[in-house]
């Protein structure tokens, strides 16, 4: 991300309010590929698969919604937002109810232990859940979808982070296969091949192929 974004080589990502984080992996899915974000998910009910688009620069915007406040007050209690370091500290708690209690033990901003130490009650959850929400936008995506075939809608989750790293994944294995195609026909070495242009790799691409 610092490679993307020079001016945070400073800070540490993995501290970042996860909309913050959200907002810059779609800012660079958009710079490297373009607004289209498509994908396909299994439908939940009878396993169809579902084929969808998010825009990207709709993400981006949706992202500045939450006026940068780094902190929520509720109930005289102050949180902060969620990180991807508070993510991965729940990540090994399998029941969902402890996760949700314990990622609210993190976001806690207190010195008391024993308010720290205090059960989570299912008001609590749900009201500052919704807070955290309203004051980072982005840091859940979660998509609306119907299967045609069975009438099924549920919601399923867009993670950039994974998103992001399976495109420059297929790019780079999709990359890797011209430079064999076109070392194998014309007996060029890698360096010559990614030295060409987009446009003129695709047209020998073409030539070898027809």
């Amino acid at each position: 991300m610092q490679t993307a974004f020079p001016e945070t080589r400073e800070e540490s990502v993995a501290d970042w309010p996860l909309g913050r984080r959200n907002h810059a992996l779609a800012q660079l899915y958009c710079a490297c590929f373009g607004p289209g974000l498509k994908a396909w998910v299994e439908c939940r009910q009878c396993g169809e698969k579902l084929e969808f688009e998010v825009d990207g620069n709709t993400l981006v915007e949706r992202g500045t919604e939450g006026g940068g406040a780094r902190t929520v007050s509720i109930d005289s209690r102050v949180f902060r937002l969620p990180t991807s370091r508070d993510l991965a500290g729940i990540a090994a708690v399998g029941d969902p109810s402890s996760a949700t209690a314990r990622l609210l033990d993190l976001c806690l901003v207190t010195d008391d232990a024993a308010e720290r130490s205090h059960p989570w009650s299912e008001h609590d959850v749900e009201a500052i859940g919704a807070r955290l929400a309203a004051a980072d936008p982005l840091a859940e995506i979660l998509l609306d979808l119907h299967c045609p075939l069975c009438d099924e809608s549920f919601q399923e989750t867009l993670d950039l982070s994974i998103f992001l790293w399976s495109e420059l994944e297929s790019r780079a294995k999709r990359l890797l296969l011209d430079v064999h195609t076109l070392a194998s026909a014309y007996g060029w070495s890698e360096a010559e091949v990614l030295s060409l242009s987009p446009a003129r790799r695709n047209f020998y691409l073409e030539q070898v192929s027809a």
